[in-house]
């Protein structure tokens, strides 16, 4: 239970780090280019698929797919 637990952090923390890397590069690109909003949001979009492919293969017991613990 408490790997369950531990995972799930690990889980969180690796999309945050994500979420987070992603929005700066967004705001870095269009501080120079404009990016037209559908781009941005297929941008998102590709962010929040990867997301629940990570939280899937967590539930389903294959770790966290590349969000997971470096340590196990």
């Amino acid at each position: 239970m408490i790997d369950l637990a531990i995972a799930i952090l690990w889980l969180v923390i690796g999309v945050l780090v994500l979420l987070g890397v992603v929005w700066l590069a967004l705001y870095a690109v269009k501080i120079f280019v404009p990016v037209p909003t559908r781009i941005e949001q297929l941008i998102w979009v590709v962010v929040l698929i990867i997301c629940l492919i990570g939280v899937l293969s967590l539930l389903a017991g294959h770790g966290g797919g590349f969000l997971h613990a470096p340590i196990r």
